[in-house]
């Protein structure tokens, strides 16, 4: 990595100031945590720790998302290589989880603040119910003074509900607190406009707006030795805490004072900025869930009225359907090219949806037998695609 990289002359503009955000997620990365898998690094631990005390002292609310319950397993374990198998993974997050908790307590003990585990997994989230439940947990240890460190929970996540890496949770959890900010810090300096691993000339983006359509061809998928996300995965936490309005932050976690100068404004790492509306809160829940059942294939007619006028999905705006499919599921809408355009919770069966597919509202009855919802998708359960 080119450590010595510097902005271009476009963005030497004074950085946007932070210090009125009043609730953050910050989210540590395995790499960063566990000292490239040599167990728990507790001086770099307790060295956030004492940044967070800090903020929280300065009246904001924390929420830590962490990696490294795997790695530190690894290590307890002895283990040289990540487990390629779902029990040996969730064997490995079982011992690791304690040490990594235990860690994190001692350190925010050290400046009188409590902390408190939270464990997730898709299902969490993906249901209203616990949706619901998880925001009110979250909020009023918040409420409460506690720091919450959040992580997924690998010792019963399987492939089907896996959120599948911290970046993701992370972005998750600014929706479920509606915070006001996201800092991921990594073992990078940030986002730059080409790989530096193999482009010298590479220049650190300071600041974006998450709107810029050149932003995706700069980010690259590889991953670390224990991280499961890239460079790739944070700019699309990015979106999604984007959702809640909230900025982002991907900064070195090794910066001396990394958080306090995010705090102060200064120019570290970079900021994406959310150009977007913010969504209500029932459209966030809608726009975390990762597990689709279906595929809708529109028409150009249904797609115009879907970008452009914010309308609900009518059967006679789509070509095809596939996925076996149930009511309330979430499915993906496409373009004819296949391109993702809106996602959202369907209002009919797989088998009902084949009968009705581009048919006009006065024929839905015939169809099926009997009164149907005039719409395939409301509205009010449907979001637009980044």
């Amino acid at each position: 990595m080119n450590m010595q990289s510097k902005p271009t002359t476009m963005q030497m503009k004074n950085r946007e100031q932070l210090p009125t955000s009043r609730r953050w997620v910050i989210k540590v990365g395995s790499s960063l945590v566990t000292a490239r898998g040599q167990g728990l690094d507790r001086t770099a631990i307790a060295d956030w720790c004492a940044q967070i005390a800090a903020l929280r002292a300065e009246g904001r609310q924390i929420v830590l998302v962490s990696s490294g319950a795997v790695a530190e397993g690894m290590a307890r374990l002895g283990l040289s290589k990540r487990p390629a198998n779902l029990h040996g993974l969730q064997a490995a997050a079982a011992v690791g989880q304690m040490g990594l908790v235990r860690a994190y307590e001692t350190a925010f003990e050290t400046h009188g603040l409590r902390a408190a585990q939270i464990l997730l997994t898709h299902d969490d989230v993906s249901d209203r119910g616990r949706y619901l439940n998880a925001r009110g947990t979250l909020k009023t240890l918040l409420e409460l003074g506690v720091v919450p460190v959040v992580n997924e929970n690998d010792t019963v996540a399987t492939d089907e509900i896996r959120l599948g890496d911290n970046d993701t949770l992370g972005a998750l959890t600014v929706n479920l607190v509606e915070a006001d900010l996201l800092v991921i810090l990594t073992d990078q300096q940030g986002l730059f406009d080409a790989d530096p691993r193999s482009n010298p000339n590479a220049q650190l983006v300071s600041e974006a707006e998450l709107s810029d359509p050149n932003l995706g061809g700069m980010a690259s998928e590889a991953k670390g030795e224990l991280g499961r996300g890239g460079m790739r995965t944070k700019l699309t936490a990015a979106h999604w805490a984007a959702r809640s309005g909230a900025a982002t932050v991907i900064a070195h976690g090794r910066t001396p004072d990394a958080l306090l100068k995010i705090a102060r404004g200064e120019r570290i790492g970079t900021l994406l900025k959310p150009a977007q509306t913010v969504m209500a809160s029932r459209k966030r829940w809608i726009a975390g869930q990762l597990q689709l059942r279906g595929r809708l294939t529109l028409d150009d007619g249904a797609v115009k009225v879907l970008r452009e006028q914010g309308r609900s999905l009518l059967p006679v705006g789509v070509k095809q359907i596939s996925g076996d499919f149930v009511r309330g599921d979430l499915v993906l809408c496409l373009d004819g090219d296949g391109r993702e355009i809106a996602r959202g919770l369907v209002n009919y069966d797989a088998q009902e949806a084949a009968r009705i597919v581009g048919a006009p509202s006065a024929e839905i009855t015939t169809r099926l037998g009997y009164p149907g919802e005039p719409e395939l998708i409301h509205r009010d359960n449907l979001v637009l695609s980044l």
